[in-house]
Parts: structure tokens; sequence; C-alpha cells
């Protein structure tokens, strides 16, 4: 899986060029990909030993989850030292608003689930979410998400998910939540 990084990385950064997220961190389409590759190669690195990562074909599709008391999206000093200034102080803004959002008993938390615009169509999305609804269930936890992508929402909702919660600012995102 280390292996993949790079297939991973390029696919999420071509999943998520469009994604009203992504968009708030780095909302320059010149820098974009340089920022976006640094900060899912972040969280990569970040999971990628604690084998919650799931791909399809060696990272046309994507699943990066968190399992409980694996440690949330703060920010280091890879991020602090590749990123401005101005896109950090969005994402710290970000996760202040979802942390409040989000429940507080234990979860497995989709962190990221992307597939590379070429690969879109076949499920694989799907197929690579199932793998964490599985631990998650077997473990008797939820799952929790997050989206700012109103288009999501109800892709979501087909896949069994509910909305928990929302919030506004410093975007409209919706935490979404299934239960084991």
């Amino acid at each position: 899986m280390p292996g993949d990084r790079e297939r991973v990385v390029g696919s999420l950064v071509a999943a998520f060029e469009k994604d009203p997220l992504l968009r708030c961190y780095f909302p320059d389409q010149a820098t974009y990909p340089e920022y976006a590759t640094v900060f899912f190669g972040y969280l990569f690195d970040k999971q990628v030993h604690q084998q919650t990562i799931w791909t399809i074909e060696r990272g046309a599709a994507v699943a990066i989850w968190q399992a409980p008391g694996a440690g949330g999206e703060e920010l280091d000093g890879v991020l602090a030292t590749h990123l401005p200034a101005e896109a950090l102080s969005r994402f710290d803004a970000f996760h202040k608003a979802m942390d409040a959002a989000v429940p507080a008993e234990p979860f497995w938390y989709l962190s990221v689930l992307g597939t590379h615009p070429e690969s879109m169509g076949r499920r694989w999305g799907h197929a690579v979410m199932a793998t964490g609804l599985r631990h998650a269930a077997a473990a008797g936890l939820p799952a929790v998400l997050e989206t700012s992508n109103p288009d999501n929402v109800e892709m979501y909702r087909r896949a069994g998910w509910e909305v928990a919660s929302t919030f506004e600012e410093p975007l409209p995102t919706w935490i979404m939540r299934q239960s084991g």
C-alpha cells in the first residue's frame, strides 16, 4: 500500500478539484494541485500504517478512514511548513466547527472518499467505503463523515447514511452518520 501513494494522492487531487471544502482551503486554481498534493499526501502518510486506507485499482478509488482513538486531523509541522498561512487558518476554522458538530461517543470517521474522474460510475467509491463500514459495524460503532458538497448528501443517503447535524460557517457542511 505505501507503494500506491503517488496514485492515491493523484486520484484524490483530481477527484476533489471542484470540491467546496478543498477549494475553501486552496481557492487559487494555479496552486491547487501543489497544495492539494501536500494535503492528501499528509493524510495518506498519517493513515497508511494504521491500515485504514482502502483502494481499488491501486488508488483509482480511495477511502481513508480513521479508527476511534487514531487522532484527528490536527495540524502538524508537515502541513505548517508546506502550506500557506491562510490555508492553515481556513483548515483550523473548519475543524473547530466540525469538532463541535460530531458525536461525542467513539466512531469510525470516513475522512476522505474519492474516485479519480476517469474511473467514475463504476461504484468503486461505494466498494471502498463499504470496507470501513464493515469495520465500524464489527466494532459496534457508528460511522461518521462530513461533506460540504451538497451533491454528495443524496448519494450518501442512498448508501445508508443519515444527516446527523449541519453547520454553516466557515462553509455549509453536513455531518452524516451510519449506525453499525
